[in-house]
């Protein structure tokens, strides 16, 4: 039998009630209105390892369970049967939807990515009985070693990965790497799968790198097979960047990226943090504002210099309209809205509205930062939903071509592909009532993406390397035109 211990392996089980991890930073949030760039920028990092501390003290990892060897092998089949009968695709691995989300911290030699990850590792609460500290080159040394004698004990032709993931996911509920990366390619080819195994089982991954997961395995070889665990990374942790301090002229940037789901404790500072970033709270502290449209008032719950928040019920949830979105889009220049919900048939006047202001905000060269109950694929459709089109495209003959992902980014392609879908199958499902709400469904996601981009969201802010003042005073001369256009 394969071992189930490991020596390389730091596991610990925690003897008292660890402090949060801001006790031992000594950081406080007198910090932030300073707006000094180093501090700042060490309070949003610090702000979202509290989160997660937060969420893991009520998290109840579920029982691994440990599959069989016999479920890991393929099951045998006739010839004729495998000659008249289409494979079915094969079923996903399925993350406990309570996971919480995990974090990818990167950033150069020095600016302390090992000594945080350090402090959160010595600070879990309580109730996470066992976790494991571990650079990755020793874990996945490990994770080979199990492999092969795997392979050598029952054969090659069995999913191993799926048993050795069990094996780790046994020794500790949250799992921290330390320096993760990817230069060989026998680690490509079993990461996403070995990754998502551990989610299965309830295993939260926080880690630290050198590079973003998009550069992760740069030239590598079949470099393309290991797209999906870089997309893996992208949605199912949340990618802090440690340098955005230095990086872009000191500006305190949040260190992830404006779009964030689930409706989490992470979700609220994410919101937050945005709203300080985009808005004015020294020269114009957040404060209601009201707007008039036609002889109505237009409310603002909070609103800061050029940036308003809104909940998705206080915007969408009430009769607006492209009148309202228009002069909002007059008055700001950036929205946050949170609890953004998912959109079945049965909500389809709301998912029209919030298209509707989509369209608004991408016309109008603003920016958006969402916290969303769903990923952005299943704004409009439930996976139940989403199935119901799988079945139809099926039929039809849709699946698949990457071709008809239009203007979707590689994250939502890969998440898409993952299901088996793409923007034809799903244009020309029965869900939607014609080729109106089709187009604009599909121009939703394609806005929503591009807007999510680091591009869209750094123009107009003066960044250095993007043209510095004289990008900023060409965005606010295109936003001006705008405004004009629109009177």
């Amino acid at each position: 039998m394969v071992s189930r211990t490991s020596s390389i392996l730091r596991r610990d089980k925690p003897l008292s009630e660890p402090q949060p991890i801001r006790t031992h930073l000594g950081l406080s949030t007198s910090m932030m209105n300073g707006f000094d760039p180093v501090d700042s920028g060490m309070m949003s990092i610090n702000e979202s390892l509290q989160d997660l501390h937060d969420m893991l003290a009520d998290y109840r990892p579920p029982r691994v369970v440990h599959p069989s060897i016999d479920t890991l092998k393929p099951k045998p089949t006739s010839f004729f049967r495998s000659f008249f009968h289409r494979q079915r695709p094969r079923k996903r691995t399925q993350i406990p939807p309570n996971l919480p989300k995990g974090l990818y911290m990167y950033g150069d030699v020095g600016s302390g990515k090992t000594m945080l990850m350090d402090m959160f590792y010595d600070t879990l609460p309580h109730n996470i009985s066992s976790k494991t500290r571990v650079h990755f080159l020793n874990f996945m040394q490990d994770v080979h070693k199990r492999l092969h004698a795997m392979k050598m004990e029952h054969g090659t032709d069995l999913d191993a990965v799926s048993y050795v993931a069990a094996d780790l996911a046994e020794k500790g509920s949250v799992l921290c790497f330390d320096e993760f990366q990817c230069t060989d390619v026998a680690d490509a080819m079993i990461l996403r799968s070995l990754l998502e195994a551990l989610m299965s089982h309830g295993v939260v991954l926080v880690t630290t790198s050198n590079r973003h997961p998009e550069e992760l395995y740069k030239n590598g070889i079949q470099r393309a097979s290991f797209i999906p665990c870089i997309n893996l990374l992208k949605t199912r942790l949340r990618v802090l960047n440690l340098d955005s301090t230095t990086d872009y002229r000191k500006i305190p940037r949040p260190p992830s990226g404006v779009y964030h789901h689930p409706l989490d404790k992470a979700a609220v500072s994410h919101a937050e943090r945005w709203f300080k970033f985009l808005g004015d709270f020294r020269k114009d502290p957040p404060h209601r504002a009201s707007h008039q449209v036609w002889g109505r008032q237009i409310e603002v719950p909070k609103a800061s210099g050029k940036a308003a928040m809104f909940t998705f019920h206080e915007l969408i949830g009430r009769a607006t309209g492209a009148a309202d979105y228009l002069e909002l889009m007059r008055s700001y220049d950036a929205f946050i809205i949170t609890d953004v919900p998912g959109m079945t048939h049965r909500e389809r006047d709301w998912a029209r509205r919030f298209i509707t202001f989509i369209d608004a905000v991408y016309e109008s060269r603003a920016k958006i930062v969402l916290t969303t109950a769903v990923p952005l694929f299943q704004l409009f459709m439930s996976p139940e939903e989403i199935g119901e089109a799988l079945d139809d495209g099926r039929q039809k003959g849709a699946i698949k071509h990457a071709e008809d992902h239009e203007g979707v980014d590689d994250v939502m392609r890969q998440m898409m592909d993952d299901l088996g879908m793409n923007m034809s199958m799903l244009k020309n499902s029965n869900l939607f009532t014609g080729d109106e709400e089709r187009f604009a469904f599909s121009r939703a996601l394609s806005r929503l993406s591009e807007m999510g981009s680091q591009e869209w969201i750094e123009r107009g802010l003066g960044m250095e390397h993007r043209g510095g003042l004289y990008e900023k005073e060409g965005w606010q001369r295109v936003r001006s035109r705008w405004r004009e256009d629109s009177m």
